[in-house]
């Protein structure tokens, strides 16, 4: 199992905590029915967070006009919005969210050039709230090809407090490749042309990499 690379240190530090909590327990509490219970739950929680943190091995799908998810999680929205920021028109908005349990690493969903990119500091607002993509802390990329522009924001939820984006204007990357990773729960917007074929529906889950959310015209 690959480990993301920007979770090295939140490993660190819960290992360290956890493995002093559980010396501190087992040395100090003389008590087995309350001391190994909670060495259990420390250990749990130390193994989850590396299976948090994990990167999986995913295949491209073909087609320069294909669009994949930026991340594993439920689609939640699916409307036609004003995109200001950026786009500048009326667009169809995809929201992947994210709960604990799916992998957080952000891939990019086309291959094409980085246009646009602005981190945006804010709240932490539950990040499947509608205001969520205004409020909180949050990202904007834009990635361009042939076929048009694909829009998305990283968002923060509850828990979430750091995001990391790789995106760099006037970069060439490649679909199915790391664009970045949100640190616990969070959501994912993407925004497509209006003309776009959307092939995923409200309340299905998808795999980033693998799941065709749009082909473009």
């Amino acid at each position: 199992m690959t480990i993301h690379k920007d979770c090295y240190k939140i490993i660190f530090f819960v290992w360290i905590a956890g493995g002093a909590l559980t010396f501190l327990l087992l040395r100090f509490v003389p008590f087995p029915f309350i001391s190994y219970p909670l060495c259990a739950a420390l250990m749990f929680i130390m193994g989850f967070v590396l299976f948090f943190f994990r990167v999986p091995q995913r295949e491209q799908v073909p087609g320069e006009n294909i669009v994949t998810s930026v991340a594993d999680g439920e689609v939640v929205v699916i409307e036609k919005v004003f995109e200001p920021e950026h786009l500048g028109c009326e667009c169809i908005q995809v929201s992947v969210y994210m709960d604990f349990f799916n992998v957080h690493v952000n891939f990019w969903p086309i291959s094409g050039e980085v246009t646009y990119y602005k981190y945006h500091p804010g709240k932490y607002l539950l990040a499947f709230l509608p205001k969520a993509s205004e409020l909180n802390e949050h990202t904007s990329v834009g990635i361009r090809n042939k076929h048009g522009e694909v829009f998305f924001k990283q968002l923060a939820g509850t828990f979430a407090r750091r995001i990391v984006c790789y995106a760099k204007p006037g970069s060439y990357e490649v679909k199915a490749q790391q664009c970045g990773i949100i640190k616990f729960g969070s959501r994912i917007d993407m925004y497509l042309p209006l003309d776009a074929e959307i092939k995923v529906k409200l309340g299905e889950c998808v795999k980033a990499c693998e799941t065709v959310i749009a082909e473009l015209k």
